[in-house]
């Protein structure tokens, strides 16, 4: 990308932004929705119960023999470019940090490319009662309430997560896990509304009802193949909360958006591949979301964002234990580690979400003002109470609204 002037001193988060380019968390996420399955897993060890999600019956998990103590690895999966790297990118600080602590040995692998996408690789595995190979990994809100309905996730043991009482208080109890008894957050983020000055005449662009009606915007909008943060932006907009809403909610909806499409309001649905397009000006607003638009912004000012007073979605991707994990213990150590503050500073400055670790603002207020002062990375109190959580789905719900998204979506 094009470097623009860089202020002296250069800030934690815009050294970050320019040691990686724009790629993000989401840069592969297709948006694709699988149908899931409901096999129960059975297999020999000690076994956890959890509570229900989305109102359906949730299977035990099964636990393996903990090799932790015998065996000091880690096995964590998670998506690319989420986690710091030292400037020439050579090393992970953070995680050679936990190793020098703890002794443990991280196997760091970026292979989540996409929820179903990894979805597809480890089902087979924990449906056959099979180790997946993976101590830990970060599934967006969704798919964890799919994994633990079918039984795939252990419990945490909080006595070995004393950190988690640094989880920030929205964050604690949301409802496709009650309590966080099979997740806590790893980075959280926004969908909203982002729009370029230059393409809109100036214009901010603040509502989705004006995103998907206003004639100046006309075939210069696109929306989100996620179909959570699409439609539960939708929902927010016409009054319905995310968190809980009817077939009759979703349908009218979907409803509002294919007006819209019909009216050649709309230029397509995109994964985050609306930056480019968006900071040339060839997209003039968009659904995005907020990590994408803090880096944008290092590239363009032009690009501005906005966060519906309507609602808008609050998504976070979440540490889980799957089933037959063989080192349990330390994985549990690795979540607490990263539940400190300071150490959450460290991986906050290079990715630009929303820490879910309360103290990190204020541990990077003290080197980087400009970061702590970012609502987009450090929001409100007030913006936080707007956010809403898309609850999690039944196996019948999601076949049935993945259908009908794609439906819209399909060219």
């Amino acid at each position: 990308m094009t470097e623009r002037p860089t202020p002296e001193p250069m800030s934690l988060a815009l050294r970050a932004a320019l040691a990686r380019g724009l790629t993000t968390r989401r840069t592969l996420v297709t948006g694709a929705l699988g149908l899931g399955a409901t096999a129960a897993l059975t297999a020999c060890g000690s076994e956890g119960t959890g509570g229900s999600a989305s109102g359906s019956a949730t299977r035990t998990a099964a636990a393996a023999e903990d090799m932790s103590d015998s065996e000091k690895v880690v096995n964590w999966s998670n998506w690319t470019q989420y986690i710091d790297v030292s400037e020439d990118e050579s090393t992970r600080p953070s995680l050679d940090e936990f190793t020098k602590q703890t002794g443990i040995q991280v196997n760091y692998t970026e292979d989540y490319n996409d929820n179903d996408e990894f979805y597809a690789k480890v089902r087979p595995l924990l449906e056959g009662g099979e180790d997946t190979g993976r101590d830990t990994w970060c599934s967006t809100d969704w798919m964890v309430a799919r994994l633990i309905r079918q039984g795939y996730v252990q419990p945490l043991d909080k006595a070995n997560i004393p950190n988690a009482e640094n989880l920030e208080a929205s964050l604690t109890d949301v409802e496709f896990d009650p309590g966080r008894k099979f997740s806590l957050p790893w980075q959280s983020g926004f969908a909203g509304i982002a729009y370029n000055l230059d393409a809109t005449g100036g214009a901010k662009v603040e509502t989705i009802t004006q995103l998907l009606t206003d004639p100046a915007l006309k075939g210069k909008v696109t929306l989100l193949t996620e179909m959570r943060d699409t439609v539960g932006l939708v929902l927010c907009e016409q009054g319905k909360d995310p968190a809980n809403f009817t077939d009759a909610d979703f349908d009218e909806a979907i409803a509002m958006i294919q007006k819209a499409k019909d009216a050649g309001q709309l230029k397509g649905f995109t994964g985050n591949d609306y930056t480019d397009g968006l900071t040339k000006g060839d997209i003039a607003a968009c659904i995005a979301w907020t990590g994408d638009v803090v880096q944008l912004q290092f590239e363009n000012d032009k690009v501005q964002y906005a966060l519906p007073q309507a609602g808008f979605t609050l998504w976070s991707d979440n540490f889980v234990i799957p089933a037959l994990a063989k080192h349990k213990k330390n994985a549990e150590t690795l979540i607490n580690y990263y539940y400190d503050p300071k150490v959450m500073a460290q991986v906050a400055a290079w990715v630009n979400y929303i820490p879910p670790v309360k103290g990190t603002k204020d541990v990077i207020a003290a080197d980087d003002p400009e970061t702590a002062d970012n609502p987009l990375i450090f929001p409100s109190e007030e913006v936080l109470s707007r956010a809403k959580v898309f609850r999690g789905l039944s196996a019948e719900e999601e076949t049935k609204y993945a259908r009908a998204f794609s439906d819209l979506t399909a060219s």
